[in-house]
């Protein structure tokens, strides 16, 4: 069995129900909306978010769920998939999982009305059942990936950042949603339980050990759906190429500095750029920090009793730091 199987197995007839109430939770009386929500339910990736907050519910409401769970599994697939449409026309991609984007499509007014409109059915989803609690964890979640997102473009302006503020950026723009996941889930069962912030934690964790993985992959060899070398050309700056920044010397790192600002489309450049990173240790560094968030969120789980819903959620943190793309 793969292993996403493996770890969707203590919650398939949950993700069953749930891809019904996440179809009909995204319907409309405008007939062009209703064929592109068709086109985006109909090409969804893992859903990793959503088995986060089932898995995490089980976990700790002794292999039950509820309404509320549902709500919020949908609540966080709403606003992940409006993020997703949003991107894609803020970097002019034209391809999402293999597929045409949706801006690609339909063209960037309409991709851009339809993330809006998702983000709108999500909130209000969360408004007209009164679960407000639900409400203020996926609202926190979407202010943080917008400040993370404009930190992180303020930082590539000036290239001027610090290990720390990377971590800000990848917490914000990455964690915080599988940390909504988490703590939507355990607030689904548990509301106003100390799980609640304890798995928010858990969630954080495994995020950031995602997002390291993740900037890995831009100095990889393998094909994993996107060019190497592309957050260099977007001059973005990852964990590797600070830690590279912080050890050379003035003149590699003046060399650095020259190469990502000013020779991020050269190709040659670039892979020399790479090679340099690989060298000075960058890729070692960054793993290293990888497993040590690994670790913190594995501490936290093992604090709970060994249930299939435990062991799916050891296999997703393992498997975040093991993937192949």
């Amino acid at each position: 069995m793969k292993v996403v199987a493996q770890i969707k197995d203590p919650v398939n007839r949950e993700m069953e129900l749930f891809e019904t109430k996440f179809r009909d939770s995204m319907s409309s009386k405008v007939a062009l909306l209703n064929r592109i929500t068709y086109y985006i339910v109909n090409r969804k990736g893992k859903q990793m978010r959503p088995m986060f907050v089932f898995l995490t519910a089980k976990l700790l409401n002794n292999g039950e769920v509820n309404e509320r769970t549902y709500r919020g599994a949908s609540v966080i697939e709403l606003i992940h998939t409006a993020t997703l449409v949003h991107d894609d026309v803020v970097d002019e991609s034209n391809k999402r999982r293999g597929f045409f984007s949706i801006n690609a499509l339909w063209k960037n007014k309409i991709a851009v009305l339809v993330g809006d409109y998702l983000l709108s059915k999500g909130l209000l989803l969360s408004i007209d059942n009164g679960d407000f609690d639900l409400l203020r964890i996926i609202s926190v979640a979407v202010r943080e990936m917008s400040e993370g997102e404009l930190l992180q473009i303020e930082k590539a302006r000036r290239l001027d950042i610090t290990e720390e503020v990377y971590y800000d950026i990848i917490r914000q723009k990455t964690a915080t949603l599988i940390a909504a996941c988490c703590s939507m889930g355990a607030c689904s069962v548990k509301p106003e339980s100390a799980e609640v912030e304890t798995f928010r934690k858990f969630g954080e964790y495994c995020g950031m050990a995602f997002q390291i993985k993740d900037d890995l992959f831009d100095y990889g060899e393998q094909k994993i759906g996107k060019p190497t070398g592309i957050d260099i050309k977007e001059q973005k700056m990852t964990l590797p190429l600070i830690y590279a920044l912080n050890t050379c010397t003035k003149a590699e790192k003046k060399w650095l500095i020259n190469s990502v600002k000013n020779h991020n489309r050269d190709k040659k450049r670039v892979k020399e750029v790479i090679a340099f990173v690989k060298d000075q240790g960058g890729l070692f560094y960054a793993e290293s920090k990888m497993h040590e968030f690994k670790r913190l969120a594995l501490d936290i789980l093992l604090t709970y009793p060994q249930t299939n819903y435990r062991d799916s959620l050891e296999l997703m943190v393992n498997y975040v730091v093991d993937r192949k793309k």
